[in-house]
């Protein structure tokens, strides 16, 4: 199997699972009346922790540092963070679309570029030109 076909497999099957935490924490928190927004801050908390670890090391194969690699990762999807909590202020405080149905809509957007930002600026091969 080709590297390139690998490495996106392994995206999706992590990205999967990290959608499956970052959904299940924000279900459970909407369950107990927390209010979407700090609903939405904390599940993408635990997605993050675990997106990063994932695709370290079973999607991206990284040897690169650590401490760099993290504080990258973080802050990179920190910002679509930003733009998935704008998004979801708009579905559903504006336009009055259930918080659920609204985090799958918004889900679309943030899944395409945290894969583009992890491929081209976090995990990108030392040395390596990658566009």
């Amino acid at each position: 199997m080709k590297e390139n076909t690998k490495e996106i497999i392994s995206y999706v099957f992590v990205g999967i699972m990290t959608t499956l935490v970052n959904y299940i924490v924000y279900f459970v928190l909407l369950m107990i009346h927390c209010h979407w927004l700090i609903a939405n801050s904390i599940s993408w908390f635990f997605a993050v922790i675990f997106a990063y670890y994932a695709n370290k090391k079973y999607v991206f194969e990284s040897q690169n540092d650590i401490k760099k690699e993290l504080s990258s990762f973080v802050l990179l999807r920190f910002l679509t963070l930003i733009v998935e909590n704008g998004c979801l202020y708009i579905f559903i405080t504006l336009m009055h679309i259930q918080p659920m149905f609204s985090k799958l809509l918004v889900s679309f957007v943030t899944i395409l570029s945290n894969y583009v930002l992890c491929k081209f600026k976090i995990f990108k091969k030392e040395g390596v030109y990658n566009g």
